[in-house]
């Protein structure tokens, strides 16, 4: 036996991917399976799982630390099984007719299940000269459906002793692990016995996988000496999950009290630890198995690819890799990185910067890495720049700073060099200072150029500063052109009043216009020049009353689609809203001084 597996083990590997694989390669939910699950569910890190139940069925050591003896064991635990089963049943005497008539009867229902089930299904070595094989049935789910445990106030797992301080951890799946079903058919199979068969769940308690191996056996009395596989894979497929009460919930556990003498009975279920990451990493890799195969539609280009072209962010939307890539070059080239969000309208999930880093060059990535830093510092109220280096320093109780890289102590309000007990220079001042000295002799070489390159820096600082307002977040200097006083700042995102420079509530910017006494939202200089734009006179607001009243007879203004009244037999029509011209019968522009109405054209007068 052990030379039997050694064999086996050798070439274990090679052949784990093909579509026919050896008995060896039996899937058993043994705890060594779940611990695979775990590694596979967080690779950076060791996963330490408490389990608190012993799984009988379990015959493998969990403390197994070599893959050898892991791979060996589970090798034992079916031959054992296997064994055990075979052994029970009592072999009838068969003419060598019958087992000839078997065999093609087996053959032929193992070719039908193949052709309906496909990549489900995996013929294995003939065990003891019996035909062996396995199907991986997945359970029909519609939509999604609900997978809830039991935990108490201590992180314990349900047990049969119940707790009053227990509550509920509930998620939904729309793809559960498949059901695993390993049939051995005796010769005398389907003229006098059943298939030897075994089930294997990961996530369901042993007491349940007997109900289903009873309710299989049920359905082989009723068709005794009739071809059962199909009709087993069936029932286990659309109704397992009804039989078990399971038709909107599952309840997994209870845990510790997985007890079944029923060698066909394999339970994978570890602790709450474990199969919760489990069924969830399944259900995870299922939905992207698929989404990977479909065909979709990228809601910015509105083109169709396949799922590999698109990427999927940690919000679940998904976009072409084509849309994501120009979004991220084009923003991270302007300098708006904090625009570097979910391409969803409703969404303002930033982008990972493992997918900025894919999508971006080398270049264009340390540039976005060097605009976050100056935005984070920015953030920060104690942090400015040295006017000489543009070095980060940190400012003092004083308003002074000292830079760590060329030691220049400055005033952090004039950022010139520090003056204690002095007050700071005005710009007006600084500026009438460096005029003054362009007209003296005493500047030597480029100095005059130097300074006079200061000046225009000064007078455009002031024409900035004269027509727009500092964020009291970043610093950027922002000028409205129209419309109220509620500002977004297009550096930083963040929210102020354009009147007193407050910073506003995200949440709710307008919360600081409503207030009594705060500031208007509309300039008052504003809202009288549109009532001057807007105003109309006694004959408008009469055409416009005509309009309201009578629709009948009128027509809509070829310019603005205001609608007017005909009044009288007048062709001639004279919009209220806009003044245009037009001709009631043709609806078009009439202009002055053509030869619109006449002979060749409309008439100017009619009824109607």
């Amino acid at each position: 036996m052990n030379g039997r597996h050694h064999r086996h083990h050798q070439n274990h590997r090679d052949k784990s991917k093909l579509r026919y694989i050896k008995k060896s390669e039996l899937v058993v939910s043994s705890p060594n399976s779940v611990a695979d699950v775990e590694k596979r569910v967080s690779p950076e890190e060791d996963v330490d799982v408490k389990c608190n139940n012993n799984n009988v069925d379990d015959v493998a050591s969990s403390s197994k630390t070599k893959e050898e003896d892991d791979y060996d064991d589970g090798i034992d635990i079916m031959d054992d099984r296997l064994d055990k089963l075979l052994s029970d049943i009592q072999q009838p005497e068969l003419s060598h007719e019958q087992i000839i008539i078997n065999d093609q009867l087996q053959q032929d229902e193992l070719l039908v299940v193949e052709s309906i089930y496909g990549e489900n299904v995996f013929n294995l070595d003939s065990w003891k000269g019996l035909r062996c094989f396995q199907i991986h049935i997945n359970i029909d789910v519609l939509g999604e459906i609900g997978i809830t445990t039991k935990v108490n106030s201590v992180n314990e797992v349900e047990t049969i002793s119940g707790n009053s301080d227990d509550f509920l951890y509930s998620f939904k799946v729309q793809y559960l692990p498949p059901i695993i079903l390993t049939c051995l058919l005796p010769m005398s199979y389907p003229s006098h016995q059943p298939p030897i068969f075994t089930i294997s769940v990961k996530w369901l308690e042993s007491a349940k996988i007997l109900s289903l191996c009873s309710m299989l056996d049920s359905i082989w009395t009723e068709q005794q000496g009739q071809e059962v596989i199909y009709h087993w894979v069936e029932w286990l497929h659309s109704s397992s999950l009804s039989h078990l009460g399971f038709d909107e919930e599952i309840r997994l556990g209870p845990y510790g009290t997985n007890r079944v003498a029923d060698a066909r009975v394999v339970s994978g279920i570890r602790c709450i630890d474990a199969d919760i990451p489990f069924l969830q990493s399944y259900n995870n890799e299922k939905h992207h198995q698929n989404f990977l195969k479909e065909l979709h539609e990228c809601c910015i280009c509105y083109s169709e690819y396949p799922g590999t072209e698109f990427v999927q962010l940690p919000c679940k939307h998904f976009f072409c890799r084509k849309c994501l890539q120009t979004f991220t070059q084009i923003h991270v080239k302007e300098g708006n990185v904090s625009n570097l969000q979910c391409l969803d309208a409703k969404c303002k999930d930033m982008i990972p910067p493992g997918l900025l880093k894919h999508f971006l060059g080398d270049e264009d990535y340390e540039r976005w890495e060097s605009m976050m830093l100056e935005k984070t510092l920015a953030s920060m109220s104690d942090v400015v720049y040295c006017p000489r280096c543009e070095t980060p320093c940190i400012e003092d109780e004083d308003q002074h700073a000292q830079c760590t890289q060329c030691f220049f102590s400055f005033c952090t309000l004039c950022r010139e060099r520090r003056h204690v007990g002095i007050a700071c220079m005005t710009l007006e001042m600084k500026l009438q200072l460096l005029q003054d000295r362009q007209n003296s002799s005493t500047l030597k070489g480029n100095q005059r150029q130097i300074e006079l390159a200061k000046i225009n820096e000064m007078l455009s600082e002031r024409e900035v500063r004269r027509d727009s307002k500092l964020c009291p977040y970043c610093d950027m200097a922002i000028s409205r052109t129209e419309g109220c006083n509620k500002m977004k700042c297009g550096n930083c995102g963040e929210y102020f009043c354009y009147r007193c420079n407050k910073p506003l509530d995200a949440s709710d910017p307008y919360g600081h216009f409503r207030d009594e006494g705060s500031c208007e939202l509309f300039p008052r200089e504003m809202v009288e020049n549109w009532q001057r734009q807007t105003h109309i006179n006694p004959r408008q607001e009469i055409q416009q009353i005509h309009a309201e009243v009578f629709h009948a007879g009128g027509s809509a203004c070829p310019s603005c689609r205001q609608f007017n009244v005909k009044m009288g037999n007048n062709n001639h029509m004279l919009c209220w809203a806009c003044q245009s011209h037009y001709c009631y019968l043709c609806n078009k522009i009439v202009m002055r001084g053509s030869k619109h109405y006449g002979p060749k054209g409309c008439k100017q007068h009619s009824e109607g």
